[in-house]
């Protein structure tokens, strides 16, 4: 005989056996997509007029793509144990990595960022951001009660993190600098360091900051200009005007696909650095919020993964996953923060959508590290459910 609790357990969808993460999968593969159309868009007048080729940047855009679902689909089927195991040496290859940079890097407009590898370069200091993260997450799972009690367990990452920024200034880089120090005090923060060890590390940094930007006149020409850039429209604030021309003239729902005027010639960077202006310019307002919403539930996915594998007692997989949700946000609002006017110019990529071939291919590493530590947790939890049930 059919009872009320048959007709239910029909009518009630049924625990999918997915091991994996759909909505942050869903989430990649917007954001890759929306890259894809936009980089071609924004990046053809450049493109025409540097290489004689309209599809010169996206050819590239391309190649870098397909490397990175590659090493997405590698990365995703990698043990998280081997992050675990290798972390160290991972941090110390990031260093060599930063190393040589300097030593034997191409240098374009002033900046010694990419080790050439035959056609291409490689940026080392994307690199060096997921290896230090491994590396953070790793010696909180060995020293998180060092890091709660006594101040010597605080300063040692701290000290390793002021090795790799020092490096990376000097190619210079101050916005790598700033991601890895916010990702860094949120891993400290949710590792329960103590509040006044937390909010004393804030401020040197944030001192610290400001007087990076006080010592370099290009830096304080960006402030000056993100400050006031209506002030020298066609001088420091020439992007930012062109930026927020872009937006402007976008509206509710904006120009259509492919009819930015800003990226004529007159918004530098189009497909890099102000990609995001494009996109408001095209799509307009309803346009980027809907982005926004995509990179907001992206990081939510993120952190919920790190927070039930902390809870599974994967504490490795969890500070890692809270490192990558973090990382994932902050760039993302330093990029669109920029490109409004609301931060200064740093010259980090959107996730995903930017034109930048390194970024790329280490954000898609990154995303499927999460999706292989959503899946050891769903692993975890199904095994010890199912030992439970045996019992």
């Amino acid at each position: 005989m059919t009872t009320f609790a048959d007709i239910r357990d029909a009518l009630t969808p049924k625990q999918s056996a997915q091991l994996y993460d759909a909505p942050l999968l869903y989430c990649v593969i917007m954001l890759i997509g929306l890259g894809f159309v936009m980089v071609t868009s924004a990046s053809m007048p450049a493109a025409e007029r540097l290489f004689d080729n309209p599809y010169h940047i996206i050819i590239r855009h391309s190649m870098f793509l397909a490397m990175g679902l590659a090493l997405f689909w590698i990365t995703c089927c990698v043990p998280m144990t081997w992050w675990k195991r290798s972390n160290p040496y991972l941090l110390l290859l990031g260093m060599v990595l930063l190393i040589v940079v300097l030593i034997v890097g191409r240098e374009v407009n002033g900046a010694k960022r990419w080790i050439p590898i035959g056609p291409v370069g490689f940026q080392v200091a994307e690199a060096a951001k997921l290896y230090f993260f491994s590396y953070i997450a790793g010696y909180l799972v060995r020293k998180r009660a060092e890091v709660q009690e006594n101040i010597k367990g605080f300063a040692k990452p701290i000290a390793v993190f002021a090795v790799y920024a020092a490096l990376i200034l000097l190619q210079p880089d101050l916005g790598t600098v700033v991601v890895m120090f916010v990702t860094t005090v949120g891993l400290l923060f949710l590792a329960g360091a103590k509040l006044w060890q937390f909010f004393a590390l804030i401020l040197t940094g944030i001192g610290l900051v400001v007087l990076l930007i006080i010592v370099e006149p290009y830096r304080m020409a960006r402030v000056v200009g993100f400050l006031e850039p209506w002030d020298d429209p066609f001088g420091k604030g020439y992007q930012l005007v062109q930026s927020l021309m872009a937006y402007g003239q976008g509206g509710w729902f904006g120009q259509g696909l492919g009819n930015s005027v800003q990226k004529l010639q007159y918004l530098p960077e189009a497909h890099n650095d102000f990609i995001f202006a494009v996109i408001g310019e095209e799509l307009g307002f309803v346009g980027v919020l809907s982005i926004l919403l995509v990179f907001g539930t992206l990081v939510f996915r993120a952190l919920l993964i790190g927070q039930q594998a902390l809870k599974c007692g994967k504490e490795y997989e969890g500070y890692f996953a809270f490192a990558i949700g973090i990382w994932f946000a902050f760039q993302t609002m330093v990029n669109v923060g920029a490109s409004a006017g609301i931060l200064p110019t740093k010259g980090l990529t959107l996730p995903f959508v930017s034109y930048g071939g390194s970024s790329l291919l280490i954000m898609t590493i990154a995303a499927g590290i999460l999706l292989r530590v959503d899946f050891e947790t769903k692993m975890a939890t199904k095994q010890a459910t199912s030992r439970g049930g045996k019992r």
